[in-house]
């Protein structure tokens, strides 16, 4: 047996597939009447709608199988994920990648297999929809097509999942995004002892700028922003609008003084960004760094009224500097 490779975009890949907040959800109508449809229409026993995660792969959809998930290693999906095509096995048995993977020689005895890739709007591979039958079959070209234009409604229904969690302003994580992945950060951190950190920031007269400039400028300077979170970031933090012009980056295996360096790198891009612009205003911001204890913070609502609270105490202090200057 052979284990896929991974992508090379795998980090990204994966942080796009959490973003989605649709790991572990309940089954959904919209994905398995797909599944159904794909079962009848090619006559097979399994469909599934499968999403590769970072060591398991993990079914939104199964059809005819009744398990959710299984390892990432013995996959067939991992392997599917890594072309653009249809990828499809006829005979498992003589194939020397699977002949003795647990699942060919083994429940559910699979034989032969077809996955079409799907992708996330912004282009990463995030799983596939895929058949699976009990006896070696021949797949032909109107059978690709087919397969392929039922991946294609699944990728139309992820899409429509990603507008529930990502700021369509900015294109980072909304509130509901940001909570769920936070959770799951805080969880996988408490058990693989990483400490995480978490900048709360606010943008400094924003108000200013709407009642200047008007609404669709401060939606520019929003935008603006969230580009410049997004080129200083990392691949593993975790960054979202939460509302208005609040803001927050969680980092994993990141301490206090990391992240003050990644709020340095924030104003620095911040600075030329405002010089470059030359809007008539400069976009700026206030923060609070707060590291993450579990004895402190019972959950992610805790973590961030604490960098709130922090938050509040810098702009206050700005505000108070400003009015003693005049």
């Amino acid at each position: 047996m052979k284990a896929a490779e991974k992508p090379a975009d795998e980090q990204a890949r994966l942080d796009t597939l959490r973003s989605l907040v649709i790991l572990d959800t309940e089954p959904e109508e919209r994905f398995d009447r797909v599944t159904r449809m794909a079962r009848k229409l090619f006559d097979v026993p399994i469909a599934l709608v499968s999403l590769v995660d970072a060591n398991r792969q993990w079914f939104k959809s199964c059809t005819g199988l009744g398990i959710r998930q299984s390892d990432r290693d013995i996959s067939f999906c991992g392997h599917a994920i890594l072309g653009n095509g249809v990828f499809v096995i006829p005979d498992a048995l003589e194939d020397a990648r699977f002949a003795d993977n647990p699942l060919v020689t083994g429940k559910p005895y699979i034989r032969f297999y077809a996955g079409c890739p799907f992708r996330a709007p912004n282009g990463h591979t995030l799983g596939t929809l895929c058949i699976i039958d009990r006896r070696p079959r021949t797949f032909h070209n109107e059978d690709l097509q087919a397969l392929t234009d039922l991946a294609a409604m699944v990728e139309r229904e992820i899409g429509a999942v990603q507008l529930a969690t990502i700021d369509s302003l900015t294109q980072i994580s909304n509130r509901l995004g940001f909570m769920t992945l936070a959770r799951h950060c805080l969880d996988m951190c408490a058990r693989q002892h990483f400490t995480v950190s978490l900048a709360f920031i606010d943008l400094n007269d924003f108000k200013a700028i709407n009642d200047s400039y008007g609404h669709a400028e401060g939606d520019r300077a929003l935008a603006g922003f969230a580009a410049q979170m997004r080129k200083v970031g990392r691949d593993a933090d975790v960054l979202a609008r939460l509302g208005g012009d609040e803001f927050a980056a969680l980092m994993v295996n990141s301490e206090g003084e990391n992240t003050v360096k990644l709020i340095n790198r924030l104003h620095e891009a911040l600075d030329q960004y405002n010089r470059e612009a030359a809007r008539g205003y400069d976009v700026g911001f206030s923060h609070g760094i707060v590291e993450y204890d579990p004895k402190r913070h019972d959950s992610i609502e805790a973590l961030l009224a604490e960098g709130d609270a922090l938050m509040y105490e810098v702009k206050k202090a700005r505000h108070d500097g400003a009015q003693d200057d005049e």
